[in-house]
């Protein structure tokens, strides 16, 4: 069972190995651009809704005329040109309110982490600290001897004999 386990992980490894250095030599344009044409469409539907979330009648009637306008068919080129204008602008106004929206939750937090600090600031000004007298001459400190024993070992030096054979040059 663990050598199969084992072998299980093994392959996803090699497999995220692979698909990373296919990611990274840019093989997953088509994912990017896949990704980045769903999130469009989700958020081109669903900006009236946050609109009506956030309490924004304006963004949400412009986002409604942009659809209005996006689903009128123009008969000719002029009001065609218009349309497109009027979809360009409403955008710009979307994208507007968007950052406004967005700046107005990043304001909301921080006035809820600027309570907060005045929360615990007021709960830190109650706390009453009792005052302490520490009587520094009295406190001595003592450190006892400590002896240790190390036994001496004596190690005899070994006698080393080489003998040498005798050897006879003519």
């Amino acid at each position: 069972m663990k050598t199969t386990q084992g072998w299980g992980w093994l392959a996803a490894g090699v497999l995220a190995l692979g698909l990373n250095g296919f990611y990274h030599d840019g093989g997953a344009a088509w994912a990017h651009r896949a990704v980045n044409q769903v999130v469009a469409r989700v958020s081109e539907r669903t900006e009236g809704v946050l609109a009506l979330a956030v309490g924004r009648a304006d963004w949400f009637v412009a986002k409604a005329e942009t659809a209005a306008a996006r689903d009128e068919t123009a008969s000719c080129r002029l009001a065609t040109s218009l349309a497109r204008v009027q979809t360009k602008v409403a955008r710009a106004q979307a994208g507007f309110a968007g950052f406004e929206a967005m700046s107005a939750r990043e304001e909301a937090q921080m006035a809820r982490m600027e309570a907060e600090r005045a929360r615990i600031e007021a709960h830190v000004a109650r706390v009453r600290f009792a005052p302490a007298a520490f009587n520094v001459g009295g406190i001595s400190v003592v450190c006892p001897r400590l002896r240790v024993d190390i036994p001496r070992v004596s190690v005899p030096q070994p006698e080393v004999r080489i003998s040498i054979p005798a050897m006879h040059v003519d």
